[in-house]
């Protein structure tokens, strides 16, 4: 007779990070009977979809798909969450994890209302991270109006001054506690989900495009904020160096992508991202003149394709196939010209704007911050599943770029999974 010494597993599930593949990952496995645990280390759930403006494939802004996302998660007692939340560490075998998370102070408890009071009384200021940094915000601050869990968060620069006494004493509901503390929690799982996401590459890098030295060259996430009705403009497409609406814009596709000296692959969904911009400028400024910078136009699938099409055909959006070399900037009017060679062509085009666009492209978040577990990785940082094993599972776009579609559906395939390393054990 044989006995099985193995311990006895858990029956809950670990989805780290918050964004729409680790809701859609928790939820298909919370609403099937599991115990979740979702861990996020932002303030906030909604990861990267929150910042849009619109998202495919209807162009619909964030609150159309996460709103019913928060509302299935509330009504959920299998979902518990974690926000301002790390993983430090995991030990153990799959059926049967124990994982550290360290959970960082938000200085606001459970009692907020968001009254706003402590905001209004705050006079440091902090830069927004939500708007890349385009805009400040209040040191005790709500991270957006969709937030959720929607509460105040103090930042941790104003602890100890003058300014956090008086955002305490403006707080009728004792919701502000100033002296909270880092903490560690230990949780017991039997599989866990790493939907941590991707980050912006970092357009600094990219010496010949000139972002960072020229106010007028913005990312491609920097202009979605720009356009979305909650960002630093309240949804006015203004070049930041004067305010001013522009007349001519110049998206530049594989800003770093396709590239052996930054991301040497396509991170897909970049050339659809600056072809629906492109009708967020036209929408706003029906006189405004385009110009899109490609090597090649990727839009896959029917749907894409025709919306491709569609944007093709507006006299106003001019496609130059060619790969932008260099950039300068008239330091009088602050325009930048930028030089490609046309492919089709082979004549040297300097084309002139108010303002220039950045297609940088999609990095997992596991290229810069390491993951502390045992994963396998690419190359380029996303995580290769192992099936065999079982146990862990990276999903979106911590495995590969995906839009939001594609991630969704990767998620659910990655939930099944989880699960059924709790029922194998």
């Amino acid at each position: 007779m044989t006995v099985d010494k193995q311990a006895p597993g858990s029956g809950s599930i670990m989805v780290v990070g918050g964004g729409i593949s680790g809701l859609t990952t928790a939820l298909e496995a919370a609403e099937v009977g599991y115990e979740v645990f979702i861990i996020e280390k932002n303030p906030y759930l909604g990861g990267r979809v929150s910042q849009l403006n619109q998202y495919f494939p209807k162009l619909c802004p964030p609150t159309c798909g996460l709103e019913i996302n928060f509302r299935r998660i509330k009504d959920n007692p299998n979902i518990k969450v974690f926000t301002l939340a790390e993983v430090e560490k995991v030990n153990g075998a799959p059926g049967n994890y124990s994982v550290d998370v360290k959970l960082s102070p938000r200085y606001v408890n459970s009692n907020c209302t968001c009254c706003g009071e402590c905001a209004k009384v705050c006079e440091t200021e902090v830069p927004n991270d939500f708007n890349f940094g385009m805009d400040r915000i209040k040191g005790a601050y709500l991270p957006h109006e969709m937030a959720f869990p929607s509460r105040y968060v103090i930042s941790s620069r104003i602890i100890g001054t003058e300014d956090a006494k008086k955002v305490k004493a403006a707080c009728k509901y004792d919701a502000v506690e100033l002296d909270m503390e880092t903490k560690t929690v230990s949780l017991s799982v039997g599989s866990l989900v790493w939907a941590t996401g991707w980050e912006p590459y970092d357009a600094n890098r990219i010496d010949n495009l000139g972002f960072g030295r020229y106010q007028n060259i913005v990312t491609n996430m920097m202009m979605e904020r720009l356009a979305a009705p909650n960002g630093p403009t309240q949804g006015k497409i203004l070049r930041p160096s004067d305010d001013k609406a522009p007349e001519t814009i110049a998206f530049v596709q594989c800003a770093g992508s396709r590239d052996e000296n930054h991301l040497p692959y396509c991170s897909y969904i970049c050339c659809m991202a600056s072809l629906k911009q492109a009708t967020y400028v036209r929408a706003l400024y029906p006189d405004a003149k385009i110009y899109v910078f490609y090597i090649d136009i990727r839009s896959p699938g029917q749907r894409y394709e025709k919306f491709y099409q569609m944007v093709k055909a507006d006299p106003n959006v001019v496609f130059i196939k060619g790969k932008v070399a260099e950039v300068s900037e008239d330091p009088d009017t602050k325009n930048i010209t930028v030089v490609a060679e046309n492919a089709l062509t082979g004549e040297k085009i300097r084309q002139t704007v108010d303002m220039v666009v950045l297609a940088t492209g999609m990095q997992p978040t596991a290229a810069n911050v390491k993951l502390p577990a045992e994963l396998k990785f690419n190359s380029d940082g996303f995580i290769i599943n192992d099936f065999e094993k079982g146990g862990m599972f990276g999903t979106g776009c911590a495995a590969k770029p995906f839009d939001v579609t594609s991630a969704n559906q990767h998620a659910t395939g990655m939930a099944l999974k989880a699960i059924q390393t709790l029922v194998n054990r």
